[in-house]
């Protein structure tokens, strides 16, 4: 989801000239609300807010017409609710948001194995190999958003760049369910016409810190000196930024840093303190956590708890294994038995979480015991093939179904 500032007067065809421009992307529009509206069809053509009616609720997604009215991600849902009193509020079981998720991911990895899914409804595509068979940049753009529209149900908006950094830009100015195609005789034109906080990295503290200086557009940290560029922000960052305020993105697609660990956690509308419910949301988090673990190749060394209290009291709980796992019935025994050590907060629990971190690759082995059977993984793998086949829900432990 970009979240990036756009630039209102950046016009919407910069040419069909794609040399070079092989870096694609995708980003849903709306991804949680979208998602809403293919569940709830009854919601199509109204205002919706993606959260839940409780009072430490946030708004996950908003339909376009909120967001033009100020309605945001991260939001208060009772701020969000006096803006737009008539709007609907929705939220779907995080279960359902994935499925759709992976029927997208699906699609991008049939187009081209070189994709890097950054989160739940973007990636970044290379089709340089795929050009041959599909025909030029737009052409499989066009493909892409054709695909998820009619296989999916849902909208997507994709830039076209030489690079990373510029496909991302573009996508955000491409929406709403659009494409465009930056090329890369273009590229510094383009982002010269930009706030700084459509460069990546320039978050709001950054922003702030150089707004102080005058620096509020990408043109201005482009021609600013590197040396007082160093001094307003640091070195490292300095230089990172100065490359992608002048178009130049070295980073190849799917050549991020190793993941050093994996989470699943939420926040809830209302404190919980029933044990019974607790301990079927730790075992749900952690075949979350086992599933992505597979999915990437790893096995991790390390299992912790998180649990956040009424009071906003934070703790952490975790346990190294005698051996990495990937598996989830393993996870999740660890981590009831950290949840059962720590117990339940007089007040209840407003947010819990399941994290494995101190991962390992898969290829680099894995210990076995001589009186250990195979049969969890074999399942598990299984229970895999099943949620790519018919989604996430298809099938789940039989603690997690409710009676």
């Amino acid at each position: 989801m970009s979240n990036a500032p756009r630039a209102q007067q950046i016009k919407r065809d910069w040419g069909d000239d794609d040399t070079n421009c092989h870096i694609l992307h995708v980003d849903m529009d709306s991804f949680y609300a979208q998602v809403e509206i293919a569940e709830n069809p009854q919601y199509r053509g109204k205002p919706l807010i993606v959260g839940h009616d409780a009072p430490r609720s946030v708004v996950t997604a908003a339909t376009y017409d909120l967001k033009v009215r100020g309605i945001y991600a991260g939001m208060p849902v009772q701020q969000a609710k006096r803006i737009a009193p008539h709007a609907i509020i929705s939220a779907s079981p995080r279960s359902t948001y994935l499925k759709y998720s992976e029927k997208v991911m699906r699609i991008l990895c049939e187009i081209t194995p070189q994709v890097e899914q950054i989160s739940i409804d973007e990636a970044f595509l290379d089709i340089s190999g795929a050009r041959r068979r599909l025909g030029n940049s737009l052409q499989i753009a066009a493909l892409i958003r054709s695909r998820i529209r009619e296989e999916v149900g849902l909208p997507a908006s994709i830039g076209i760049a030489e690079n990373k950094s510029v496909a991302k830009i573009a996508s955000a100015h491409a929406k709403p369910d659009g494409i465009l195609l930056i090329p890369q005789a273009q590229t510094q034109t383009f982002l010269r016409l930009l706030p700084v906080g459509a460069i990546w990295g320039v978050g709001r503290q950054t922003q702030a810190s150089l707004a102080k200086y005058g620096i509020e557009t990408v043109a201005q940290l482009a021609d600013l000196p590197i040396q007082r560029l160093v001094k307003l922000v640091g070195k490292a960052h300095a230089y990172s930024l100065h490359a992608l305020a002048n178009g130049i993105d070295k980073r190849r697609v799917g050549a991020g840093e190793p993941e050093k660990s994996i989470s699943t956690e939420n926040t809830f509308a209302t404190d919980i303190k029933d044990a019974t419910e607790l301990h079927r949301m730790v075992v749900e988090y952690s075949y979350d956590c086992a599933r992505r673990l597979r999915a990437g190749g790893w096995l991790a060394w390390n299992v912790s708890i998180k649990v956040r209290a009424a009071d906003f009291t934070t703790v952490t709980r975790g346990k190294t294994l005698r051996r990495p796992t990937d598996l989830g019935a393993e996870i999740a025994q660890v981590a009831q038995s950290l949840l059962d050590a720590y117990g339940i907060p007089v007040g209840g629990v407003r947010l819990l979480g399941v994290k494995v971190d101190s991962l390992q690759s898969r290829e680099d082995g894995i210990v076995s015991f001589l009186d250990e059977s195979d049969s969890r993984s074999k399942a598990e793998r299984v229970m895999d093939q099943v949620s790519a086949k018919f989604g996430a829900d298809a099938v789940k432990p039989a603690s997690l179904l409710k009676e």
